[in-house]
């Protein structure tokens, strides 16, 4: 198969996998909502971002040593299930706060759109899982001897796959329909959301500490 085949193949399973529900797709859709189309943008490339490095961390082993250093591992989901949680709490805690429509000259009173990238890029990076399931892909369709292009053009290509799908949640919830509902029902979707998250990293962290008792228990 050619360079271009294997890519394409690729990008295809990691669409799917970057369409799926999680913590991702919740909070680009709340920010989206209940900030500007901007800030939801810069989450978009803040999940890109992320993808981008767990790819590149794939293809230079990061995986391998987490395979063979199983603690390391587990740190790691212990931390970013932690996150997780803080974060659903923190949202949840904000639910009651109350929030005026957004229009385009107040789009600049709120938070940084940069504030919005780097939350979005450390919920991408909070789960470590990500970057086996791109290191599971890669030995699954990627030849045994790929060509430097291919190993080159992944990275900023599951990029443009991680920005392009969360550029198009950004784009459906920041519409005006949108932000009208969000702001009616602000309390009841803030909460939901922190939920969401905040079960979400429940849920690592509850398969962390499995994990860890079996790796006691050898």
């Amino acid at each position: 198969m050619t360079t271009m085949g294997v890519l394409a193949i690729i990008l295809l399973a990691i669409a799917v996998g970057a369409m799926s529900p999680g913590p991702s797709f919740v909070l680009v859709s709340r920010i989206s909502m209940s900030h500007s189309r901007i800030h939801g943008l810069a989450c978009a490339i803040g999940m890109g971002l992320g993808g981008a490095l767990f790819a590149t961390l794939a293809l230079v082993g990061l995986v391998a040593l987490l395979q063979q250093v199983e603690w390391l591992y587990l740190v790691l989901k212990l931390a970013g299930g932690l996150y997780l949680v803080y974060l659903g709490i923190r949202i949840w805690q904000g639910a009651k706060v109350p929030m005026t429509p957004v229009s385009g000259g107040e789009a600049g009173q709120l938070s940084s759109p940069w504030r919005s990238l780097g939350l979005a890029f450390a919920t991408q990076v909070s789960n470590p899982k990500t970057a086996v399931v791109y290191a599971s892909i890669f030995a699954a369709m990627m030849p045994v001897t790929p060509s430097l292009a291919l190993l080159l053009a992944l990275p900023p290509a599951i990029f443009l796959v991680e920005a392009g799908w969360y550029a198009i949640v950004a784009f459906a919830f920041s519409a005006e329909r949108a932000q009208r509902v969000y702001l009616r029902w602000k309390t009841g979707i803030d909460r939901l959301a922190g939920l969401v998250i905040g079960a979400l990293g429940l849920r690592l962290l509850g398969e962390t500490l499995s994990s860890a008792s079996r790796l006691t228990l050898r």
